[in-house]
């Protein structure tokens, strides 16, 4: 833990990408094997199950402190971070003992899972007993399971490549899919897997198009498609094997039976990247909702498979054949791609995502305010001479979304943040009205500057009329606009809507509570029943 505690120091003390490159790449050459595998996932978002809830771990850390719970828990709300929290209370150690490695305490932890409560406590408490603070931190991270360094995928990937002599665009590929760093040695993780299994490719993402589509020069080089509003996936179908994976490398296979078909009809060696979107008897998707009952389901009823079938939606061709074709061009994949599912047998889920004419920007711009009645969230824009890169790579994809729904709404109660906003009010909830009453309909914690966010601070301090733990309920009198992608009916919300990705747009300091929006108005932007 003293290597890993050195490298979190190292890195959480510095915002440059060199110094974080060079602090891996030398924690990566000088490490233990199997501490090289847990570091690379846990920084890629392998964590294994929790051994010890969070309840339990208040209690042990206040008995251990002499607090009582309650000025433990008003530690823990100033703070804002458990694991930090239990660091910063706990008596120092004493006494010393040699630090274990990383994989040791990880196979500890796991251990713990078996155990009964009183061995797990008691194990807990002897290792903050021999632990310094730094170390405590990072072990009470890896219990809790919210361990972040604050680095990206890439740059770890980046470090690996350099400790290791290897390509980074081979050691990212080779770092996707479903494995764990007890049941893999280094060498096999990072060796070319013969026929490359189930393992899908990284994704390529786009950016924000932030300037004028005009500013990207003559339209004859892009190729413009719609942005679907679904889960992005990829279906890997090779000799052998089988797999759908989700963006965030999510084995969903079983989640999805109505793709089975495609293991057999998919010529062996296809690699396909796309959008999975539940799709009924039109023209378009059903709205994301219906998707959405599907999503974090093991078993799937056999009745929400006919309410909500899925659909992929194929963007790209990324292996053909056998052969990795990301450097080829993407004009000559999408090709490639709509020749090879015209020959796949009717009737199977699967499409091209069809392109939309491009023959010049403004008429494209009058196209793309029609994506809502598509059931896309807008347009893509990609360089027709673009490889199918890994990561995010600006200038050669581009998301042109549409404007968001926007809503005038009062905050009607107020909650402290967590981390480095503990001690500031930054999860608001709001209220829009129905009738003569105030209605709450949506929760929102993004979109102030810090600035503003201590603004509110002192003024939901001066304005609060009840407290509920750590809720605040205040006088309605801030206004906001939130801005939102999509609106839903929802039996399980009180005002019977729900939102999609509601965020702070700005603080309505010009309108009173009087000229916040209502419910119809809301109710208004619902979709056609028909459509729902």
């Amino acid at each position: 833990m003293k290597r890993l505690a050195a490298l979190f120091a190292v890195l959480d003390g510095t915002t440059k990408t060199s110094a974080k490159l060079s602090a891996l790449t030398a924690h990566f050459r000088a490490a233990p094997e199997a501490d090289i595998l847990w570091t690379v996932a846990l920084l890629s978002g392998r964590r294994p199950r929790r051994a010890v809830t969070t309840t339990e771990l208040r209690t042990w850390a206040a008995e251990a402190a002499g607090l009582p719970d309650w000025l433990f828990e008003e530690s823990y709300a100033v703070v804002g971070d458990l694991a930090e929290t239990i660091a910063l209370v706990l008596p120092p150690p004493s006494a010393t003992a040699a630090s274990a490695g990383l994989a040791e305490t990880m196979a500890s932890l796991s251990d713990l899972a078996h155990q009964p409560p009183e061995a797990r406590k008691a194990a807990i408490l002897a290792a903050w007993a021999t632990m310094p603070a730094d170390e405590r931190f990072l072990f009470n991270k890896l219990i809790t399971g919210g361990f972040r360094m604050g680095v990206a995928q890439g740059l770890m990937t980046r470090a690996l490549a350099e400790a290791t002599g290897q390509d980074a665009a081979a050691v990212a590929h080779r770092l996707m899919g479903d494995w764990t760093p007890v049941a893999i040695t280094l060498a096999d993780l990072l060796a070319p897997t013969a026929g490359g299994g189930s393992r899908p490719y990284p994704f390529a993402l786009a950016s924000g198009l932030e300037a004028a589509p005009d500013s990207l020069g003559d339209p004859a080089d892009w190729r413009a498609e719609w942005k679907w509003d679904g889960i992005r996936g990829q279906i890997v179908a090779r000799p052998g094997a089988f797999a759908v994976w989700s963006r965030g490398e999510e084995l969903i296979t079983d989640r999805f039976p109505e793709f089975a078909p495609l293991a057999r009809a998919l010529p062996p060696g296809t690699v396909l990247d796309g959008e999975i979107l539940a799709w009924g008897e039109g023209a378009a998707p059903l709205p994301f909702a219906a998707l959405q009952r599907r999503i974090g389901r093991k078993s799937v009823p056999r009745k929400v498979l006919a309410e909500a079938p899925a659909r992929f939606l194929a963007y790209d061709l990324m292996e053909a054949d056998g052969r990795d074709i990301r450097a080829v061009p993407f004009a000559e994949r999408r090709d490639r791609l709509e020749a090879l599912v015209a020959g796949l047998p009717p009737g199977v889920p699967i499409a091209v995502s069809p392109l939309v004419a491009l023959t010049g920007w403004e008429t494209l711009a009058r196209t793309r305010e029609a994506a809502r009645d598509r059931g896309a969230e807008g347009l893509m824009l990609k360089r027709a001479a673009s490889p199918y890169f890994t990561g995010r790579r600006r200038g050669d994809w581009w998301k042109w979304k549409l404007d968001p729904y926007t809503v005038d709404a009062v905050m009607i109660y107020a909650q402290a943040g967590h981390g480095r906003r503990a001690a500031l009010y930054t999860d608001f909830t709001f209220a829009i009205r129905a009738g003569n009453d105030l209605l709450p309909f949506a929760k929102a914690y993004s979109g102030l500057t810090d600035a503003e966010f201590a603004e509110v601070t002192r003024w939901v301090k001066a304005h609060t009329l009840e407290r509920f733990g750590p809720v605040r309920r205040v006088v309605p009198e801030l206004v906001f606009e939130l801005a939102f992608e999509g609106i839903q009916e929802s039996p399980r919300h009180k005002s019977g809507i729900a939102l999609r990705f509601p965020r702070i747009l700005r603080w309505r300091r010009d309108k009173t509570v009087a000229e916040i929006d209502t419910l119809d108005s809301l109710r208004a932007l619902l979709p056609p029943r028909a459509e729902r």
